[in-house]
């Protein structure tokens, strides 16, 4: 069995960056809901409790049964968590008189701690908190503070149990990654295993078992996260995975027949449905983007269903479903989640489909798939692609959609993203993409007035895509770009750049 942290989720907003720092080092982790902790097994190496939004002092704040892991493995709270432990043991927390938010410096580090190896007195770490822990209970140690908080960290004299107020997990804390290296390797033991060819190989043989000689039919849609699955169940049964990669004409300019091309490479059993028409057809005169995202997953849905109705005796539906939108789907108290994911990659599929769902995805964060993607050798064509929204252009033309917008759009996006690669930005940015605006423009070409369409160009850098700030393109780069699209697509004469950050703004514009 797979060595295991558990995290216990309290609500906190860096939940997830825990998970991803012990990913980082190789070290299998889980994200539970705190009141929906497992049971204790041989393989459970060691316990995190998250920070949370709740103060210990709250009525209805969290109270996990604690008993269930202290003593028995290796605990470390966090800021909350931190709290928790110490209050639920005699200490006292109480509201900070000088509260800390951000950067902050520790004043003391205990050097003798095994949490503190490597940890440099006077470095960096990262607050955000309310209260403070102004005594501890007498079993325990202090062994770290800030100048402005005592007990910034402590362990329980006699066991391996921590807490620590500050968020390791954050990259502005200097020395969190070391941290956290301390805990899972020097205390939990945890031996660094957890890497993409050990995934592959524990992955496609429970695959095998899961699955026999049934037959998978499975969504493409070109992006990393359906290519790594299919790939994964293309090792596991081979052509008994029916892939559908249908062109809903809102991909971008000659995608369809380069992604087919791609998956043929990967060896992989696809069909290429051209259901353009339909789409457009469907769309046609609707300006509302919730109303057009519904109809595009609609006819989605439509043409896939009878696609799949075409294999015989089919039983399993893949999904590229990745860890965060399982995360997703339970939030900290065990009820629904308010950003639950209406689809994954197929478009929502409805119940009288009545298949089982295989996710060889679900444990792996986006870098992880991309790093189980080079593993598997899937072109970096495919695992370097920016990410792309499932209503295509049609969320990036405002207003009703047309064949004619669609081929305009295609054109100016094409001129966009090929200048990126050939600049040499395309992987300093995130995502990138051309919007046509519901707005014409006066302007002279050869010394007669037009009056044609405007375009904008996006580009944005980020890291996950819940913040994201516009890319500082040179001008050159942009003066170029806009150049060629004004000469070389029929009905634009004018390009702007959109210089707006998330938040405020979303990075697609509808």
């Amino acid at each position: 069995m797979q060595e295991t942290i558990l995290i216990l989720d309290f609500g906190s907003q860096y939940t997830q960056l825990i998970a991803r720092r012990l990913r980082e080092l190789n070290v299998y982790c889980e994200i539970h809901p705190w009141n929906k902790a497992p049971e204790l097994t041989d393989n459970i190496k060691g316990v995190i409790y998250s920070g949370s939004p709740f103060s210990v002092r709250d009525a209805g704040s969290p109270v996990p049964d604690v008993q269930k892991y202290k003593g028995k493995v290796p605990l470390l709270g966090v800021c909350f968590g931190a709290q928790f432990l110490a209050n639920n043991f005699g200490g006292e927390v109480l509201p900070s008189q000088i509260r800390e938010y951000g950067r902050a410096k520790l004043a003391f580090v205990e050097e003798t701690s095994v949490l503190a190896k490597g940890v440099k007195n006077n470095s960096q770490v990262w607050m955000s908190h309310g209260d403070t822990i102004k005594t501890v209970p007498d079993n325990f140690k202090v062994i770290f503070s800030t100048d402005d908080v005592e007990v910034a960290g402590f362990e329980v004299l006699g066991e391996p149990t921590f807490g620590v107020q500050f968020h390791p997990e954050v990259y502005h804390s200097e020395y969190g990654a070391a941290l956290l290296k301390n805990f899972v390797v020097d205390v939990c033991g945890c031996s660094q295993n957890w890497t993409p060819d050990s995934f592959i190989e524990t992955t496609v043989e429970a695959l095998k078992a899961k699955l026999g000689n049934d037959k998978v039919i499975m969504g493409l849609s070109g992006g990393v996260d359906s290519s790594v699955a299919a790939t994964l169940l293309h090792k596991a049964i081979g052509d008994h995975l029916y892939c559908i990669f249908v062109d809903n004409g809102l991909l971008r300019k000659g995608e369809f027949e380069q992604v087919l091309e791609s998956y043929k490479g990967l060896g992989l059993n696809v069909k290429g449905v051209d259901a353009k028409d339909r789409f457009y057809a469907a769309l046609a005169e609707e300006t509302d983007p919730e109303k057009k995202r519904k109809i595009i997953g609609n006819v989605f849905v439509d043409v896939f269903d009878e696609e799949s109705h075409k294999v015989e005796n089919a039983k399993w539906l893949g999904q590229g479903t990745i860890y965060p939108d399982v995360i997703e789907s339970v939030s900290a108290t065990g009820g629904p989640s308010a950003t639950i994911k209406s689809h994954h990659n197929v478009g929502g599929l409805p119940d009288y489909m009545k298949l089982d769902v295989v996710e060889p995805l679900r444990l792996l964060f986006k870098d992880e798939v991309r790093r189980v993607g080079r593993a598997l050798e899937i072109p970096e064509t495919i695992i370097g692609r920016h990410p792309f929204p499932g209503p295509g252009l049609g969320i990036r033309i405002l207003g009703d959609i047309t064949a004619e917008k669609v081929r305009i759009l295609q054109e100016v996006d094409h001129i966009f993203i090929k200048g990126l690669k050939d600049w040499g930005l395309y992987d300093d940015v995130w995502q990138a993409g051309a919007i046509l605006l519901p707005v014409q423009s006066v302007g002279v070409m050869g010394d007669e007035r037009t009056y044609e369409n405007a375009v904008a160009l996006r580009a944005v850098s980020s890291t996950d895509g819940m913040t994201a700030d516009w890319c500082h393109l040179p001008y050159e780069f942009l003066a170029k770009i806009s150049n060629e699209i004004i000469n070389n697509v029929k009905g634009i004469n004018r390009v702007t750049y959109d210089i707006s950050s998330k938040p405020p703004a979303t990075i697609e514009w509808e």
